[in-house]
């Protein structure tokens, strides 16, 4: 994989209710499910519009996949596409950087400029 970095779309508030944590625990969802969701930079826009079209209020959390540990899964998904699953919980220190995801005036999210020079994968 040539991207180190893994992506993770939550709630500003999840993200920030995490603060003083040395683990962030994911969302509601990522609770009932028993890991944290995970995208690869060719994965994120796809899943983002599979599961969090038109939602305000969102950030990307870009993560250095070697610094997660042991808790790092691939698993298979949509279509049999291989997506990595953190089980455990996040360690804070592994999140290199955290953007806002706004919406644009079609209601899609805008990502930052550099996740433009990964090839995006369709949903499905």
């Amino acid at each position: 994989m040539s991207d180190p970095y893994i992506y993770h779309i939550c709630r500003a508030e999840e993200w920030a209710a995490s603060q003083g944590e040395a683990r962030y625990g994911g969302s509601t969802q990522d609770l009932a499910d028993g890991f944290i969701h995970f995208s690869t930079g060719a994965q994120v826009r796809a899943s983002a519009a599979k599961h969090r079209a038109g939602q305000a209020g969102l950030v990307l959390l870009r993560v250095a996949a070697g610094k997660v540990g042991d808790g790092l899964k691939w698993e298979p998904s949509r279509g049999g596409a291989l997506f990595p699953h953190v089980y455990g919980g996040l360690p804070r220190d592994a999140v290199v950087r955290v953007d806002d995801l706004p919406l644009d005036g079609d209601g899609r999210h805008r990502f930052p400029a550099d996740l433009d020079d990964i090839p995006s994968e369709e949903a499905s």
